[in-house]
């Protein structure tokens, strides 16, 4: 059974039941439930029109639900719409589900959340940790975009903006976490960017390049963690690199300047960087008081903090951390690092172990082990 498979046909199929009339919670349940059919059956008799055979069982699951209802005329006419048998349409209709999901009725947070669970293919934890909120929270709110949602017909899409906070989100739980969807996030982009002439969704697409094209050199052969200032440059992806740059020059000519075109700034000032030593951590700095003018971001502080601490020396970047409330994600291991720089072992060594244990991801969590690790061997010698 090819999970792989299942998982990039769920969008399309998605789509075509919302687009016969079907509203979107019900929708999503009969999908799964095709699913849920299709992994009982497949392994042993796999169709070959997969994408046909799970449109015709989620709409018939989807049928079969409706016909609980009251509205039998509903029903009647659900019942004429049937999609006839044979081959089903071979075009991807992903994107056009990610603006769907995106409804006026919904505020921006709820649409890229509903879209993140539906669409994207993330659980709630991992949606309640890029929002920095408690996964109960998360799935309340999620919970009242599926109602808000039901019944409503899809026929007005959201706006760009919501879909390129989905596609970052997406992409950045691809690039660092359990599930990768970096490089669906990144084709999804590229088709965003032959649509909308926009200088975000260029930003956007720049980011996502510049970022995919360092992926190779963050993890070593054993799976480790390999922080940036430790990358091997010479397995970055030059063509990546130069694609993305050359994006954002363009993007960044229109003078509309937004946060992802910002951080594509950060990331192409990395790239541009022969060694760690040669970073132009000033620039880096003055990119993220814009980037922090225009989000007002805590992470973006937090990162800020970094930059400053490479910039101004490590004192002046645990005075910039110190504004920031002690609860951010990564903001134990941001203090560990700067204390190790300022020379102060013992208390790096217990932020490093302290760091260890609220890590979201297996890899974080070994890496900031280890440097707790490095650290007690060292005062003991």
């Amino acid at each position: 059974m090819d999970a792989a498979l299942l998982r990039s046909l769920t969008p399309g199929v998605l789509t075509i039941l919302v687009r016969r009339g079907a509203d979107f919670a019900a929708a999503e349940d009969a999908v799964q439930e095709a699913l849920i059919e299709a992994l009982r059956v497949w392994p042993a008799d796999q169709p070959r029109d997969a994408k046909g055979w799970l449109v015709t069982v989620a709409w018939r699951k989807f049928l079969d639900q409706t016909r609980a209802d009251s509205a039998r005329r509903r029903r009647e006419d659900l019942v004429e719409e049937e999609p006839a048998p044979g081959p089903a349409s071979d075009v991807d209709d992903t994107l056009q589900l990610y603006f769907l999901c995106a409804h006026p009725s919904l505020t921006p947070s709820s649409a890229v959340a509903l879209t993140l669970r539906a669409v994207g293919g993330l659980t709630t934890r991992q949606i309640a940790q890029a929002y920095l909120v408690p996964e109960a929270t998360m799935a309340q709110r999620i919970s009242r975009a599926k109602r808000t949602v039901s019944g409503v017909r899809f026929e007005q899409p959201g706006d760009v903006a919501t879909v390129l906070r989905v596609l970052y989100l997406v992409f950045n739980e691809g690039y660092s976490g359990d599930v990768d969807l970096a490089a669906e996030a990144i084709r999804l982009t590229r088709q965003l960017a032959a649509r909308v002439d926009h200088p975000e969704v260029a930003g956007l697409l720049a980011l996502m390049l510049l970022h995919h094209a360092r992926r190779a050199a963050r993890t070593a052969p054993d799976g480790s963690l390999v922080p940036l200032a430790e990358q091997d440059r010479g397995r970055w992806n030059t063509r990546l690199i130069a694609e993305g740059v050359a994006i954002l020059q363009a993007a960044l000519a229109r003078d509309r300047l937004g946060e992802f075109q910002a951080q594509a700034a950060i990331a192409a000032l990395h790239a541009d960087a022969l060694t760690a030593e040669e970073t132009d951590w000033v620039q880096i700095v003055e990119w993220y008081d814009e980037l922090a003018r225009l989000t007002d971001s805590p992470v973006v502080r937090l990162n800020r903090a970094v930059a400053v601490g490479e910039a101004d020396g490590p004192r002046a970047g645990l005075a910039a951390l110190a504004a920031l409330d002690d609860s951010l994600p990564r903001h134990t291991a941001v203090a560990a690092y700067l204390h190790e720089r300022d020379g102060d072992l013992d208390t790096a060594a217990r932020l490093y172990a302290e760091a260890a244990h609220k890590a979201p991801h297996l890899a974080e969590r070994d890496y900031l082990t280890r440097q707790a690790a490095r650290l007690n061997a060292g005062r003991r010698r």
